[in-house]
């Protein structure tokens, strides 16, 4: 087997379990594991899962390392800018979040949408999906391709069915916050993120960046511009 093979299958894998224990598996496994042991398994197929895909990257990027295109200087330029962006949007996730869920606290209202919830509904998943665009577009290999999409793909499509589980949950609760949002940033105008997600973003981004060229692997951010 390839490592190529191996690094598609471990990805399949990661994603399916994923959205196989958000949707049609998770009453199930709630019922038979109460909501702590459901999220207990989740933690744990979700880590063996992606270690697979972590496991397998290094074979597959092995076997075929030439980049698809070459990013440039404008190529390196966007995704920095991107990176900073997902950053933002991230760390301004993890305040008041009504996506996450609440064991044994049920959402009876949502706050008006403000910071980055008022760029999109779904900032974290947008942070994630914006870290696998930025590296598809500046390590272009098959590897980091695969990789890529299928953290793109998770985000972007579980957040999209998040909306609908959301909604058959929460009613109109849900579908009022839906109204008053935007599935992609910027849908609904420009607005502009929070004091905490901008200055906690840029330090992420910040110290994120230098961290990737520190511990050996290429320079990123504006520290690839050094130098």
């Amino acid at each position: 087997m390839t490592g190529m093979t191996m690094l598609i299958m471990a990805s399949a894998a990661f994603v399916g379990t994923h959205f196989l224990m958000s949707h049609p598996l998770r009453a199930v496994m709630v019922n038979a594991l109460g909501e702590k042991g459901f999220a207990g398994a989740y933690t744990i197929v979700s880590l063996l899962t992606f270690g697979w895909m972590i496991w397998a990257y290094p074979a597959a990027s092995a076997e075929a390392q030439q980049p698809l295109w070459d990013a440039g200087r404008w190529g390196w330029i966007v995704a920095t800018l991107l990176m900073w962006f997902g950053s933002v949007l991230f760390m301004g996730s993890l305040r008041r979040n009504p996506a996450l869920p609440r064991p044994g606290r049920p959402i009876q209202r949502i706050d008006e949408p403000n910071g980055v919830y008022s760029i999109t509904r779904h900032p974290m998943m947008w942070g994630f999906a914006l870290w696998a665009i930025v590296h598809a577009i500046v390590h272009p290999t098959p590897a980091s391709l695969v990789l890529s999409f299928t953290i793109a793909f998770l985000a972007l499509v579980g957040a999209a069915l998040q909306d609908g589980k959301k909604a058959a949950l929460l009613g109109e609760v849900w579908r009022d916050w839906q109204s008053k949002t935007s599935f992609i940033p910027y849908g609904r105008g420009f607005k502009s993120a929070d004091a905490f997600a901008l200055v906690t973003g840029t330090i992420l981004w910040l110290a994120a960046t230098w961290a990737h060229g520190a511990l050996g692997y290429r320079p990123a951010g504006i520290w690839a511009f050094f130098g």
